[in-house]
């Protein structure tokens, strides 16, 4: 299975790359969705709405169509509180908003925007919901988050976070889609509007100080006081997203010795290392995105990163350079429930199935229970929300943890936080995570962790998400006996939407992508890269002897290795 890396990777984005943003604003306002081809309807996938306005995938239809759905919703539901509403750095965010105040300010919701038309971090807005409704039980807010998340800069992304504060589940989304999709298919009959103007100045517009209302809560979630007297140099890359100027209120609110390396807001990223497949993406996970800051880590004593919403956190250290997000999930967990004497001794730490075993073992050294769930950060909501998960993390570098004190902070993923809490980790430990990593695998052995993708039409992806257990007919993984076949994950018994096949030092998952035409396979051995490579072959072949029940099969084609 050969890895497809662009020779422009990590490379800076050639001029020729960068996206004409009069040209991509245009297309947003210009052009319509035919309802009868499938990737021009609204589609919800793990993360909201996402597209581009040149592939008439992402523009005002839609945007229209999902905010008169999601008023709606509010509506059927009694959600009668104020609606946060925020933005990333991507060129598409700006005139969404618009076409959303306008529609929602016809529908007469109380809208809450940032002062001085700032950016918002999707925690931001997650925060702010929660902190909204503390002790409330009747007129809850929720939010809307326009942002594609790290994806290029042609993308733009819709997300809805119900009052749960977290990202909306599948009963919530599908019926927001479905309703979307009924007005696009009436030419956005039944659609409340109002000029844009009319909406801004509208008595149920208002400004809220997202900024701060964050940065002076963060003391209850980090020791800032330990990070403060470790006197650390950090450096960090907001990669010129929505985070990027909160970084120095935190900076001056707790006395840090903190540098953004880059305060730059450019809607082309032209600043930017071109990713693994010769695009621009804004990934802190990504070896290629990272090249500026992995460039200057002998600079700080800790550096970090987060996406365009901030969501995601990439930490970078002396020694180890960029860690994988498996790594410092796992010392993050190490840490924390060692390091939190106020927190449950019943809180459980929660990982998703395509996440390292390595947050097994740690999770078992600390006595801890372990919550497996299917892909997606909507699994942790509630456990996060009520107290009973002291820790949620994705294998995509998403993560958010309880307060100091036990209770909730945020219910989406927080990219921020876990930023900081490398500093803090350093800074109380006296070693950075890298470092403790290594410690980490001389007790528990080295996991070799690997990801591809492959090709697959609509109708197998259907077919995936629907295998069994008895379609695997092989006993071992490997060389080893297989110890577990999973289509349901552990820790809540939901469907994984595809399968999960264990021996004693290797594992694979396989699923199918929720926004693109192909399938995963994650693999992980803790017996080096060969074993790992044998694993994946194994289970492309698994995977492709189903597929092959369908006309179009896809199974002779070459899965590509993703690199994070």
């Amino acid at each position: 299975m050969s890895t497809k890396i662009s020779p422009l990777a990590g490379k800076p984005a050639p001029l020729s790359m960068l996206v004409n943003v009069p040209r991509l604003v245009t297309a947003y306002y210009a052009q319509q969705p035919d309802v009868s081809i499938a990737a021009q309807r609204v589609a919800f996938g793990t993360s909201g709405h996402r597209g581009s306005a040149f592939e008439i995938t992402f523009n005002e239809w839609h945007v229209l169509a999902i905010s008169q759905a999601i008023c709606d919703y509010r509506m059927r539901h009694g959600i009668g509180g104020p609606l946060y509403l925020g933005i990333d750095t991507h060129a598409l965010s700006v005139p969404a908003c618009a076409s959303a105040l306008e529609v929602l300010a016809a529908n007469g919701v109380e809208v809450m925007l940032a002062d001085k038309d700032e950016y918002t971090p999707t925690p931001v807005i997650s925060h702010a919901i929660l902190a909204y409704n503390r002790g409330r039980d009747t007129g809850l807010a929720d939010g809307i988050v326009i942002t594609p998340s790290h994806n290029p800069p042609d993308n733009g992304g819709f997300k809805y976070n119900p009052p749960n504060g977290g990202p909306a589940d599948k009963d919530v989304t599908g019926w927001i889609e479905a309703r979307a999709n009924e007005f696009l298919e009436g030419a956005l009959q039944g659609v409340k509007r109002i000029p844009f103007e009319k909406a801004r100045r509208a008595a149920t517009t208002h400004r809220h100080d997202f900024l701060n209302s964050y940065v002076s809560d963060l003391g209850h979630v980090l020791d800032m006081d330990a990070i403060r007297g470790a006197n650390l140099k950090m450096g960090v890359d907001p990669l010129g997203g929505a985070e990027v100027h909160y970084w120095a209120p935190i900076a001056e609110r707790y006395h840090l010795n903190l540098t953004v390396v880059n305060e730059v807001v450019d809607p082309t990223f032209r600043f930017m290392t071109v990713d693994w497949d010769g695009r621009i993406r804004m990934d802190p996970s990504s070896s290629y995105a990272m090249q500026s800051l992995i460039g200057l880590k002998d600079r700080f004593d800790i550096s970090f990163a987060c996406d365009t919403d901030a969501d995601r956190h990439g930490i970078v250290t002396r020694k180890a350079g960029l860690l994988n997000p498996n790594h410092y999930l796992a010392v993050a967990i190490f840490y924390l429930f060692q390091h939190r004497p106020k927190w449950s001794r019943d809180a459980a730490v929660g990982k998703t199935v395509v996440s390292s075993r390595m947050i097994d073992l740690v999770t078992a050294k600390l006595s801890r229970k372990l919550y497996e769930v299917p892909v997606g950060f909507k699994w942790f909501v509630d456990g996060l929300l009520d107290g009973s998960l002291g820790f949620g993390g994705e294998e995509s570098a998403g993560a958010s943890f309880s307060r100091l004190d036990g209770t909730v902070w945020t219910t989406d993923k927080d990219g921020i936080v876990p930023a900081l809490l490398a500093a803090e980790i350093t800074a109380r430990i006296g070693r950075d995570p890298g470092e403790i990593y290594g410690d980490l695998t001389s007790e528990f052995g080295e996991p070799i962790y690997d990801r591809v993708e492959a090709p697959a039409a609509p109708e197998q992806k259907e077919l995936l998400a629907k295998l069994s257990p008895q379609q695997v007919k092989i006993t071992k993984l490997a060389g080893e006996k297989i110890r577990s076949i999973l289509t349901a994950a552990p820790g809540n018994g939901a469907p994984i939407g595809g399968l999960k096949v264990a021996a004693e030092s290797g594992w694979f998952a396989a699923r199918p992508s929720g926004t693109e035409n192909i399938y995963k396979i994650y693999a992980e051995s803790f017996q080096g890269p060969d074993h790992v490579a044998r694993i994946l072959k194994e289970a492309q072949t698994i995977v492709s002897n189903a597929l092959a029940a369908t006309p179009a099969s896809s199974g002779g084609k070459r899965a590509q290795r993703t690199v994070a």
